[in-house]
């Protein structure tokens, strides 16, 4: 073994040099060490120590900034390709069926083009939208020319992050081996692959809200909402208050969403997926489940502009999810 020092080594000592002597990465710095990951010249031990102790630092929004610049520079997206809307989920759900999906598929039959892009498997016992995606006659894409064919197909495509980023999917499914997750489940949510105007996540914890919105203003991402929903993905909840962080050209500001209903709904003893298609053909009521899509639906009207008020947003969201065609899926 070389007595020199690894190339790496810095940027685990700047993170792990004590209270007095730890500080965050730069831009720059988070750049180049996500450009080292990226491109496997980091060992694993320190790969473990990095992201562990970012864990326990928090990450910072220069931070973020530079991974997700450094994860973007290696994606190779074709620069012709675009959307209107860049849609992550890497939380899965557990307790509800991910009704949000349908919000996004009344929008796209509106003709928003949407980039949704995920994880899935990470957490044992959660329901992931690539697995559910058959059940509609969708795909995930393999390549960006499925992202080509899918949005001009439907205006939608779901993109793995197997396909954006085999390191950062690697990663992800270290969760069950840190016993922790990685500051990798923050950037993937902020990476906005085609550079949509108007972006949307979710997160579980309350802290992160802001911190999103910090980071996508540091990215150049002017418009875009961070919801605080069911079980950490961009879904809001009906039956209870959701806390929602805004960029509005810019501006970095909070909102309360109020619930839909006054009692708490009760949760399904099981869930079965297709649920989804039937709630989307009009075959089954579900109550949680129609207002879970279209409350998600009003707060994307209000971010796509195309409602200038929220009693609106919701009178709108209401319409659309009338009209829409039951029998697309």
């Amino acid at each position: 073994m070389s007595d020199q020092e690894h190339p790496f080594a810095p940027f685990v000592r700047i993170l792990g040099k004590g209270k007095k002597g730890t500080r965050s990465l730069s831009v720059d710095e988070a750049r180049d060490a996500m450009s080292m990951i990226l491109a496997g010249e980091v060992r694993p031990e320190q790969l473990g120590a990095f992201l562990m102790l970012l864990r326990v630092k928090e990450e910072s929004p220069q931070e973020l900034a530079g991974f997700a610049e450094a994860v973007r520079a290696r994606m190779s997206a074709p620069t012709a390709l675009s959307v209107g809307l860049d849609w992550s989920t890497y939380a899965g759900k557990k307790n509800r069926l991910p009704w949000f999906l349908l919000s996004a598929l009344v929008l796209a039959g509106e003709g928003v083009r949407i980039l949704m892009h995920g994880a899935r498997g990470h957490t044992p016992g959660r329901l992931y939208i690539e697995d559910l995606l058959p059940r509609l006659g969708l795909r995930a894409a393999a390549s960006w020319l499925d992202v080509e064919l899918d949005l001009a197909r439907q205006n939608f495509s779901f993109v793995p992050i197997t396909m954006l980023s085999p390191v950062l999917a690697e990663i992800i499914n270290l969760r069950p081996i840190l016993g922790l997750r990685s500051p990798v489940h923050t950037l993937c949510r902020l990476l906005n692959p085609l550079d949509a105007p108007y972006r949307v996540d979710g997160v579980f914890h309350p802290a992160y809200g802001p911190l999103h919105q910090q980071t996508a203003a540091l990215l150049g991402h002017a418009n875009s909402v961070t919801i605080r929903g069911d079980g950490g993905e961009a879904e809001i909840k009906p039956d209870g208050e959701s806390s929602l962080q805004w960029l509005r050209q810019g501006e970095y500001c909070d909102q309360v969403w109020p619930r839909r209903f006054e009692r708490r709904l009760i949760k399904e003893e099981a869930l079965d997926p297709q649920d989804l298609l039937r709630l989307w053909r009009g075959e089954i009521q579900h109550e949680y489940g129609e207002a879970a899509a279209v409350e998600t639906l009003a707060i994307c009207l209000r971010l796509l502009a195309k409602a200038d008020t929220d009693a609106k947003a919701r009178e709108q969201a209401d319409a659309l999810w009338a009209g829409r065609d039951r029998q697309a899926f």
